[in-house]
């Protein structure tokens, strides 16, 4: 979590809402990133989505299986979806997300029995560090 929390700061440089994410596999780090909206103007570069596409590049398959997702902010609706998809074993979010999770929050689409894959799911890793970031992104917008 605490790389996840290193690629969250480097967003302070594009303007992007500081979420981090780390994708590793066998306890090596895979692929890390950051949310780069703004950078990109991509309304789908989630720091999520960037760390299991590269993720996928490096190990030449889409499926991720084996992979732990550490993330800053708890998966929205469209990481979630994500990180079903791509058979991510295990996600370990930091800061809940009330306005727009979807790993327990609004719903718990990586848990979802109607599906094929369900994650395991660990919240609250490092909660007030991760919220703390992101509360003093937003204040300073304000």
């Amino acid at each position: 979590m605490r790389r996840a929390l290193d690629a969250a700061r480097e967003c302070e440089f594009s303007d992007d809402v500081p979420v981090g994410a780390v994708l590793a596999r066998d306890g090596e780090v895979v692929a890390a990133a950051g949310n780069a909206r703004e950078r990109l103007h991509d309304p789908t570069a989630h720091a999520e989505i960037l760390a299991m596409r590269e993720a996928a590049v490096q190990s030449g398959s889409w499926r991720l299986d084996g992979c732990t997702l550490y993330v800053t902010l708890e998966p929205c609706a469209m990481c979630a979806g994500a990180v079903v998809l791509a058979r991510v074993d295990r996600v370990v979010f930091g800061a809940d997300d009330p306005k727009a999770g979807f790993a327990g929050s609004l719903g718990n689409l990586v848990q979802d029995a109607r599906l094929n894959h369900r994650v395991e799911l660990t919240g609250g890793v490092l909660a007030s560090e991760c919220g703390e970031l992101l509360r003093d992104f937003f204040r300073d917008r304000r």
